[in-house]
């Protein structure tokens, strides 16, 4: 019981320690050890696991005892390392000491310095996907039809295309604002807007605009959608406040291609680019409605009794003229008369009845 034995592995390392001091490494092979004290302590880890995990790890590198037999990594607070295992990542390794056991398994270690906020990297959605990348990375994703407007340390530095991009914590205060550049519309619901006459009118407006300079859109103002919003209120006010009812329901499109210039200018400064803007509804109060159908009512009643006199008038136009005709030729009022006759005779039984001497003769002469 005076004697421990220890059994170590081709792919495996003792750590020998003797009252909390580091003795060395032990290789592979079987190692017996004095100890009635119980004084030794050997920790046996595995190489396969290339990383080597040990709270005494900064004493053990002192002792210079894995200078042959593992690749040993300081990292300063400035630097940070890459680690890859038989050509695969591994992970990522923020600012400390660490050592990873070679002959085993192939490990490459590399040192980036991040005093470059960004982190750029050929293999980057490998890298950003690997555990521990949160620990050191920010990482945040462009969509498509976006574009993202970085700012690090509140100063604007750089716009990025849709794609995945990673910065450095504690290097610098990275923010990405991602801006749609897809068209995209805004409505203007529910505005009560009084006319010069002093009617009051609900108005439904909708406009539609597209990003076209983000990083203005992103600094002019703190909503650049809202702003619009805004803008367009002011423009509808603007425009319809300086007519009068029947002229603005008599020049829509007027009014809207004078809201959709101001609102034009004012999206220019934002960075924004108006596609079109258009007055969906006008809803009127309900005594108005009612005033404006009386109207619409009348104007309908007076335009049908025009028409119609100008029909009664085009007909006894028409009879004044066939009666004319038929004075100047006898002949065609003989024909006119002999049309009736046989027109009452095809209808059926036709009687005739004699009256007055003059009537009579003329009936009989007819016939």
């Amino acid at each position: 019981m005076m004697f421990k034995r220890f059994k170590i592995r081709t792919y495996e390392v003792g750590l020998e320690f003797r009252e909390g001091e580091f003795r060395g490494l032990l290789q592979a092979g079987t190692y017996w050890r004095f100890d009635p004290l119980r004084k030794v302590q050997v920790g046996v880890v595995s190489k396969r696991d290339p990383w080597l995990q040990h709270d005494k790890l900064d004493v053990i590198v002192k002792s210079g005892a894995l200078a042959d037999h593992a690749i040993v990594v300081d990292l300063k607070d400035h630097q940070r390392a890459l680690v890859w295992v038989e050509g695969r990542f591994s992970h990522v390794l923020p600012a400390g000491l660490y050592a990873y056991w070679t002959g085993v398994k192939n490990v490459k270690v590399d040192i980036v310095d991040a005093r470059s906020v960004r982190f750029e990297h050929t293999d980057l959605r490998v890298i950003a996907a690997s555990p521990m990348a949160t620990r050191v990375l920010d990482i945040c994703s462009v969509n498509r039809q976006c574009v993202g407007v970085l700012f690090v340390d509140g100063k604007f530095v750089d716009t990025l295309s849709p794609g995945q991009y990673a910065w450095w914590k504690g290097a610098g205060d990275a923010k990405v604002v991602e801006v749609d550049t897809r068209e995209t519309t805004v409505d203007v619901s529910g505005q009560e807007i009084m006319t010069l006459d002093k009617v009051s009118l609900r108005m439904n407006a909708a406009v539609t605009y597209r990003v076209i300079d983000a990083v203005k859109a992103v600094t002019s103002t703190d909503d650049y959608c809202q702003s619009l919003y805004r803008e367009t209120q002011l423009a509808l006010r603007a425009v319809v406040g300086t007519r009068e009812l029947d002229m603005f329901l008599t020049e829509k499109e007027a009014v809207a291609t004078d809201i959709e210039d101001l609102v034009k200018r004012r999206a220019g400064e934002l960075g924004l680019q108006i596609a079109s803007v258009g007055i969906r509804d006008v809803i009127l109060p309900g005594e108005m409605k009612d005033l404006m159908n009386r109207v619409t009512e009348a104007k309908k009643a007076a335009e049908a009794n025009l028409i119609s006199r100008r029909e009664e008038t085009a007909a006894m136009r028409s009879q004044a003229n066939t009666a004319k005709v038929l004075a100047d030729n006898p002949t065609l009022m003989r024909l006119r008369e002999l049309e009736v006759l046989e027109k009452i005779a095809s209808n059926g039984e036709m009687n005739i009845v004699l009256g007055e001497k003059g009537l009579a003769d003329r009936v009989v002469n007819l016939l």
